[in-house]
């Protein structure tokens, strides 16, 4: 079944993509939503691993991955609910990196592509270089609180 998704061309082969993708502590550099996150073992993701992630908001919740592909695509379940699924596919120019949802959740796609971009604009050698994103919230027009990106 097709579901909604984010998605976005990167100038960086696959490989290491993947590994922004798994590497726990790297979450927090591309997802916005993200605070922290571990599985249960202290080990790397795998089939079946089990885990909290910390959200923005500090709310610790289980995770379980129900599917992984090595190099290719992982998928979840957050607090008993089918979440995101991550994939990357190799291209002729680097890899394309795919957040998709549950439509459910298809609101959930404005964090999706926040992400996307971020890892797409920073690419492998700036996550490799440690740079990491602002945690703060920013004012936009209005007084509205916005999540600052780049």
């Amino acid at each position: 079944m097709m579901r909604p998704a984010a998605r976005r061309d990167v100038a960086a082969d696959a490989g290491s993509v993947w590994r922004i993708l798994t590497d726990l502590d790297r979450w927090p550099d591309w997802g916005p939503s993200v605070r922290s996150a571990s599985t249960a073992d202290g080990g790397p993701l795998a089939a079946g691993s089990r885990g909290t992630v910390t959200t923005v908001g500090g709310l610790r919740l289980p995770f379980v991955i129900d599917e992984l592909t090595p190099g290719r695509s992982w998928s979840w379940t957050v607090a008993g609910v089918r979440a995101t699924d991550h994939r990357v596919d190799p291209t002729v120019d680097g890899c394309r990196v795919t957040l998709a949802v549950p439509l459910f959740a298809a609101p959930y796609l404005v964090i999706c592509r926040i992400a996307v971009r971020r890892i797409g604009d920073r690419g492998a050698d700036g996550f490799a270089a440690g740079l990491s994103r602002p945690a703060t919230l920013r004012r936009g027009n209005g007084g509205a609180e916005r999540l600052g990106d780049f």
